[in-house]
């Protein structure tokens, strides 16, 4: 069997706005119609948010100092686009 590769585009929109905020993932599988799926979270889900970059940047700061305190959770948007939480 031999197999073709098909590139895969996957893309997330998040947008803020006064009353929470709305994620669009897209995903897009060769020359197919992209297909997208929007989500709408309220302000008060979002408290305390830690986005992808953030969460990468706090990973080095708790590798450098040797220490995490116990019980850290963040509310963070998985890679479907759905809220959930981290814990570390």
């Amino acid at each position: 069997l031999q197999f073709r590769g098909r590139p895969v585009e996957r893309r997330t929109h998040m947008v803020s706005h006064q009353y929470g905020m709305t994620v669009t993932k897209t995903l897009q599988e060769g020359q197919a119609e992209p297909q997208s799926q929007s989500f709408f979270y309220i302000q008060a889900e979002l408290r305390g948010l830690l986005p992808e970059g953030a969460s990468l940047l706090l990973l080095r700061v708790m590798a450098c100092q040797r220490a995490v305190p116990s019980g850290l959770v963040f509310p963070t948007i998985d890679a479907e686009g759905h809220l959930c939480t981290s814990s570390y």
